[in-house]
């Protein structure tokens, strides 16, 4: 009698695709094409929102919207006048 081989399974870890909800002080100022130094003064403006956890400070992915809708309102308002 042969002894049969079961077929070898490859298990494979599904990658994370799903956007972040919190992003890194870098990672905010990516996004927004500005750079780092930009994006703390905004920060600490309290023009975008940011959140802390422990000793790390993170942007919620939400604000960086927001605060572009903002530029954008802004932007409309002083063109009709």
């Amino acid at each position: 009698m042969e002894a049969i081989e079961a077929p070898a399974t490859t298990i494979t870890a599904k990658e994370d695709t799903s956007p972040k909800l919190l992003l890194r002080i870098e990672e905010a100022a990516e996004q927004l094409g500005i750079g780092r130094s930009l994006m703390y003064r905004l920060v600490l403006s309290g023009a975008i929102e940011s959140v802390r956890l422990g000793r790390l400070r993170r942007i919620p992915a939400e604000c960086l919207g927001e605060h572009v809708r903002r530029l954008r309102d802004e932007a409309r308002s002083t063109q009709v006048k």
